[in-house]
C-alpha cells in the first residue's frame, strides 16, 4: 500500500467537526501518553491546542534532546540552474516569468563548491529548476561527481525521478532527497500547477517512496504553508512522514515547514500562517514523531528562527543564497524567493551557541 492509498482514506474526513470537538482536557491526556498515534496528532493541531503550547513545548523539547541532543545540523543550498518548464503560480522560476535564466557549467560548479566549502559547511543541498532539457540527469550526476570532493553529504532538490534514476544518484554520491509535495490538497495542487510535468500530482507524491526503495539515507518532505488550510496540510505532512518512517525504518525522515514568501510574479490566494500557528505545527509534529527531524529555512526571520531551536528544530540552513551561483557570483541574479535570514555561517553558529546548543557542520562521513 502506497502513501497515496493512505491519503485517500482521508478524502471525506470531516476535519472541521473533529477539530471543533477537541477540548483542553483531550490535549492534556494526549501529552501524558508515551507514544502518540495519528488521532493524537490531529488533536494537537486543533484550535484548542493553541492554548496548550507551553505544555506541548516542554514535551517536545525533552523528547528532541533525548533523540538528537542539543544540536542543530547546518547546511546550505547550492543552486545549479533556474531553468524551469513548469508554471507554478507561487514561484519566481515560473517558466512564463521574464527573468534571467542560467545554469552553471563544470568550472562554475567547482568555483561555487569551493566558496561554500571555505565556510566550513559539509552538508549541501543541490537545487535546480525543473527542466529535464536544461538539467538532465546526466548534468546533475556530473555536478555530484565534482561536489563529492568538497562535501560529506549531498542532498538533491530537483524534479521527481524514477526509481532507476534515484539509484544512479545514490551510486554517484547523493545520500539525501528533499522533495516538497507543495500542497497535499489535490484540488489546490491542480490550480497552482498550471503547466508542465509538475502537474502530475501522483508522480510527485510517490517520489519519496521511489527513493526510499533505492535505499537513500535521508528524505525530507513538506508542504508550502500558505497554499491551503494549514491544519489539514500539516496533518497530511505528518501522516506522510509517519508512513515513510514506518515503511522504510532505515531511512532518516524529516520535514520542513516553509511558509510562502514574496517572489517574482504575484499570487494572492494565500492562507496566512501566523508565527504562533507555525509554532503549533512544529510542536505537534515533534510530539507525534519525536525522532523525526525538522528543518527551518531562511524563509523565516532570524530572531524567529533562533526562538524555534529549543522547540524541536534539528536542522537549519546558513549562509544562504537562493540565486544560481550566488555564493561565488559577482552580480545579483533572480532569487527563487525572498529570504528572511541573511546571516553568514559563522553568525548562525554564534547564535546557536548563544541559545545553549551545538552547531554541527558534519554528522556523516562517506567511506
Amino acid at each position: 500500500m502506497s502513501f497515496a492509498d493512505v491519503l485517500e482514506k482521508y478524502n471525506d474526513f470531516d476535519y472541521n467537526t473533529y477539530f471543533s470537538s477537541v477540548t483542553k482536557n483531550d490535549i492534556l491526556k494526549v501529552l501524558k501518553k508515551s507514544k502518540l498515534d495519528v488521532n493524537d496528532y490531529l488533536v494537537l493541531l486543533s484550535p484548542a491546542a493553541s492554548e496548550c503550547l507551553e505544555e506541548m513545548a516542554q514535551r517536545a523539547n525533552r523528547l528532541t534532546i533525548q533523540h538528537f541532543g542539543k544540536t542543530v545540523l547546518l547546511y546550505t543550498p547550492m543552486y545549479l540552474s533556474n531553468f524551469c518548464v513548469n508554471k507554478c503560480l507561487y514561484c519566481s522560476f515560473n517558466t512564463e516569468h521574464n527573468i534571467s535564466r542560467r545554469k552553471l557549467n563544470k568550472s562554475e560548479i567547482k568555483k561555487e563548491a569551493e566558496a561554500i566549502s571555505k565556510t566550513g559547511i559539509k552538508h549541501i543541498l543541490v537545487l535546480t529548476g525543473e527542466s529535464r532539457q536544461e538539467t538532465p540527469v546526466s548534468y546533475i550526476l556530473d555536478a555530484v561527481k565534482i561536489l563529492n570532493k568538497y562535501f560529506h553529504s549531498i542532498s538533491i532538490e530537483i524534479y521527481p525521478l524514477t526509481g532507476e534514476e534515484y539509484r544512479q544518484m545514490i551510486d554517484a554520491g547523493v545520500d539525501g532527497l528533499t522533495i516538497y509535495q507543495e500542497v497535499y490538497d489535490e484540488g489546490t495542487y491542480k490550480k497552482v500547477h498550471v503547466k508542465g510535468p509538475k502537474k502530475d500530482y501522483q508522480f510527485r507524491l510517490k517520489a519519496p517512496e521511489r527513493a526510499c526503495e533505492q535505499k537513500i539515507r535521508t528524505v525530507n518532505i513538506g508542504a508550502l504553508l500558505g497554499l491551503a488550510h494549514w491544519r489539514k496540510e500539516a496533518f497530511k505532512t505528518g501522516l506522510h512522514a509517519s508512513y515513510l518512517q514506518e515503511t522504510y525504518p532505515d531511512v532518516e525522515v524529516s520535514i520542513s515547514l516553509p511558509r510562502i514568501r514574496p517572489h517574482v510574479g504575484s499570487y494572492d490566494n494565500i492562507y496566512d500562517v501566523k508565527d504562533k500557528e507555525l509554532v503549533q505545527i512544529l510542536l505537534a509534529f515533534k510530539n507525534f514523531i519525536p525522532y523525526g527531524g525538522v528543518t527551518i529555512s531562511t524563509r523565516e526571520e532570524q530572531a524567529f528562527r533562533d526562538k524555534l531551536v529549543p522547540l524541536g528544530v534539528t536542522k537549519m540552513s546558513a549562509g544562504v543564497m537562493t540565486s544560481v551561483g550566488g555564493h561565488s557570483a559577482k552580480k545579483e541574479e533572480t532569487s527563487q524567493f525572498q529570504i528572511g535570514d541573511i546571516r553568514s555561517v559563522d553568525e548562525i553558529k554564534e547564535a546557536i551557541f548563544a541559545i545553549g546548543y551545538q552547531p554541527i557542520l558534519k554528522d556523516w562521513l562517506k567511506l
